[in-house]
């Protein structure tokens, strides 16, 4: 796989009825290490707590058997095994499907009961040509596992699903047996084909909400729709802090001036540096979006002006409790979160002139240095988002 392809994997979820918890579970697991990306979506039989518990046991399961490299039968089998069985319907209580991905080699993906996963190649179905495999243990003969293997390229997505889309609608006028299959795809290729550059987030989005709108906005099952998008990377530069000598000043200027994507100045001191280094002004905003915090300013050619140390504070606390229902606001952390959750490569450059306000003593516990904020960010933003992240000292 070009190495110039980033992977964009996002997961919309709703739940069934009122339901305050989801019976789907997605699990997304980036391995830096070995350069593996795995992908799980589990449906537990049922809704609510009880189906929750079995999908998470399962998703965890397939993690980590993936993780270790067994054989797709193998996995499958353990799993099937250690799953309880419904005692009138003779089923496991909780399908999944496991996507592999490594870096610089093929996808794999194993699937048990879950609708067919399906890959798009630009505007186009993709066959990955799927093998069919029939378990021969005593407790699992005759179920069948699906699995397939292919090397991705650019513009590749990939859908994965429970049964709360394509099952959607079932017994109502329009879809008496269901969305199904073939009518997602429909909507799908349609989406794709009218704005080519769709996200991971807005299409899994889109599907979530349409199996809704034909549920009539009352859903009957919980509803996943995963989607695994390969494209080119989208860039966001954060700077904050000025360098350690005033001679490197010049330095962080350019390197901002010479950014190919989204810039995030966070910081007066470190905006003033660029201003006077790069010859632009700096239009100060007294529009107070968020009570904690000082207003963005406006400079030309960036893209967001923010306070320092105060904001970036913030912005590791929403990226800690955030999920897809998290109402974010317009103030400058959440305009930072909003930028992190569009981009996919971001780069920190870090000034690591130390600033005298932040060693007062009567000031809040929470209020840490740079470094320390900044690594914390990075790491949510790696382990949580799947963002690639890298952080520079100047």
């Amino acid at each position: 796989m070009d190495s110039q392809i980033y992977i964009e994997v996002n997961c919309a979820q709703k739940n069934y009825g009122e339901e305050r918890i989801c019976g789907d579970v997605f699990l997304s697991r980036r391995i830096k290490e070995e350069g593996r990306t795995i992908i799980v979506l589990s449906d537990g039989m049922g809704h609510g707590v009880k189906a929750n518990v079995l999908a998470t046991l399962t998703a965890t399961m397939a993690q980590n058997f993936t993780l270790e490299h067994k054989e797709p039968e193998k996995i499958a089998e353990i799993i099937m095994n250690t799953l309880p069985v419904c005692s009138e319907r003779q089923m496991s209580y909780s399908t999944f499907t496991i996507i592999d991905i490594q870096d610089n080699g093929p996808v794999s993906i194993l699937e048990y009961d879950n609708p067919e996963t399906f890959v798009l190649r630009g505007t186009k179905l993709f066959d990955p040509q799927w093998n069919c495999l029939i378990m021969e243990t005593e407790k699992n003969a005759g179920k069948e596992i699906r699995t397939c293997s292919f090397v991705p390229k650019k513009e590749d997505r990939i859908f994965i699903c429970s049964d709360g889309i394509t099952q959607s609608g079932l017994g109502a006028l329009q879809y008496p047996f269901g969305w199904g299959l073939d009518n997602l795809k429909e909507y799908i290729l349609k989406q794709v084909t009218n704005n080519p550059n769709l996200s991971a987030r807005r299409i899994s989005a889109k599907i979530v909400n349409m199996a809704n709108k034909i549920d009539g906005y009352f859903s009957q099952d919980d509803t996943s729709c995963a989607t695994i998008y390969f494209r080119n990377p989208r860039k966001l530069l954060v700077c904050t802090g000025p360098p350690y000598e005033e001679n490197k000043d010049n330095e962080l200027a350019e390197a901002v001036k010479n950014f190919d994507g989204k810039k995030i100045i966070s910081g007066a001191t470190t905006a003033d540096i660029i201003g006077r280094e790069l010859n632009i002004s700096i239009e100060d905003s007294f529009t107070f979006d968020d009570p904690d915090l000082p207003p963005v300013s406006h400079m030309e050619g960036i893209d967001l002006v923010t306070e320092g140390i105060l904001t970036l504070t913030k912005v590791t606390r929403i990226l800690k409790d955030y999920s897809s229902s998290y109402p974010l606001g317009k103030g400058p952390a959440d305009r930072i979160v909003n930028l992190f959750r569009e981009s996919d490569k971001i780069r920190f450059i870090i000034g690591t002139r130390i600033n005298i306000a932040h060693q007062d003593p009567s000031l809040p516990v929470d209020l840490e240095i740079r470094r320390t904020v900044v690594k914390r960010m990075a790491k949510i933003l790696e382990d949580k988002f799947l963002k690639t992240v890298s952080i520079e000292y100047i």
